[in-house]
């Protein structure tokens, strides 16, 4: 008969935890090997840049509407007339509106010119990587398996919910008096 030993000597629960910790590492870099790959640009995309090439797309964000142009240039972004930076002043919307483009290796041979229109700022700028995105799902086709990975052809559904009756917003209530 068998009999497995329950007593465990100290140095075995170290043991134990360090290769508990030591697997938990293992996973944290295998996580960011993946976030590198997520980083790196597509090489495979074949985007036709002839002087004339135009690519038309809208994206939309909450009540934001945001009609795109993709065309061949230096990498500048004209939206509603006016540049990137004095639309968007804030560098987390740059970065949010630049990925598409960084995703495909594209960033400095394409040209944005949008014109936006409703919404917010931040709704703005989610329309306008929708629109980016979308615009250059137009221009290459083969495009669609990263760019819907990354998530950036879903169309945002969260929008404000509608105000109820006999409430002071959508789901607030009055406030209880019990007498």
């Amino acid at each position: 008969m068998d009999l497995e030993i329950d007593i465990v000597p100290e140095g075995e629960e170290a043991l134990r935890r360090a290769e508990a910790e030591a697997e938990a590492e293992e996973a944290a870099e295998r996580e960011s090997s993946d976030d590198d790959v997520l980083a790196q640009p597509i090489a495979e995309a074949s985007i036709d840049l002839a002087a004339g090439a135009r690519y038309r797309a809208t994206g939309k964000r909450k009540t934001a509407v945001g009609r795109v142009i993709l065309k061949p240039g230096t990498g500048a972004y004209v939206i509603n007339g006016r540049d990137l930076n004095a639309f968007f002043p804030r560098a987390t919307l740059q970065r949010q509106i630049r990925q598409p483009l960084e995703t495909v290796g594209y960033e400095d041979r394409m040209d944005v010119v949008a014109t936006m229109h409703g919404g917010g700022v931040s709704a703005q700028a989610g329309a306008l990587r929708h629109g980016i995105s979308r615009a250059l799902l137009e221009a290459d086709p083969n495009l669609r398996g990263e760019l819907k990975r990354r998530g950036f052809l879903t169309r945002d559904a969260r929008a404000k919910e509608r105000k109820k009756a006999g409430f002071k917003k959508a789901r607030k209530r009055p406030q209880f008096s019990k007498r």
